[in-house]
């Protein structure tokens, strides 16, 4: 199974190697990093740099399409090879999916119009405004597009269509190995639950939410 993790310049890390961890451990998976250009690609906070082993003409037709989030997308989707890339992959793909603002990508490619999907909270009404059914879930199905709400969320969407793919059992093992049982310190990972403060000063920040370098 071809799966292709798109790149490009300042993308956060997790969304990407998050998902990665799991698909990577998919019974004849073949993942791949791609960018527009072959070679390093550097994350959001400027700290670490992921090789994308492909250029995206060098992957027209992935099984699975990943798509992360970070700062970086609002450049990514203004760049047209990226999106002509995921209109002809989607084509053929078995599932095209994405992580936090990755979605915000997708709706620019015209993949999510009238679609359900989700995304970084901070960026649901972007979401809404490219053409999208904005839905605050963690994990939106819809049809073979998936779409994950923040960086965190796109390890459980990635175990979920393991199972979809592999079956319930290869994706517990899956999660097992990984040991994946989050039990985090405190109880702030949604805005629902988060303290006002904190609320506020995340909304204060730049665009979405960028890593201090």
């Amino acid at each position: 199974m071809d799966i292709a993790i798109v790149l490009y310049d300042r993308f956060t890390a997790l969304d990407a190697i998050g998902p990665y961890e799991v698909l990577s451990r998919l019974p004849g998976s073949n993942v791949r990093f791609v960018a527009h250009s072959a070679g390093p690609v550097r994350t959001d906070n400027g700290m670490l740099t992921v090789l994308a082993q492909d250029a995206l003409s060098a992957v027209p037709a992935p099984e699975i399409v990943l798509v992360p989030g970070g700062p970086g997308e609002a450049v990514a989707r203004a760049a047209g090879p990226l999106l002509d890339w995921l209109r002809r992959a989607h084509e053929t793909s078995t599932w095209t999916t994405s992580v936090c603002t990755g979605s915000l990508i997708l709706a620019e490619a015209g993949l999510l119009d009238g679609r359900r999907a989700t995304s970084h909270w901070l960026a649901m009404d972007e979401l809404a405004r490219l053409g999208a059914v904005p839905v605050r879930e963690r994990v939106v199905f819809d049809g073979r597009i998936v779409t994950a709400a923040g960086v965190s969320a796109g390890i459980d969407m990635a175990l979920a269509f393991a199972g979809e793919i592999a079956g319930e059992q290869v994706a517990q093992a899956i999660q097992l190995g990984i040991e994946y049982d989050p039990q985090p310190p405190f109880d702030a990972g949604s805005p629902e639950k988060a303290p006002a403060e904190i609320v506020s000063l995340l909304r204060s920040r730049s665009r979405y939410f960028a890593p201090t370098a």
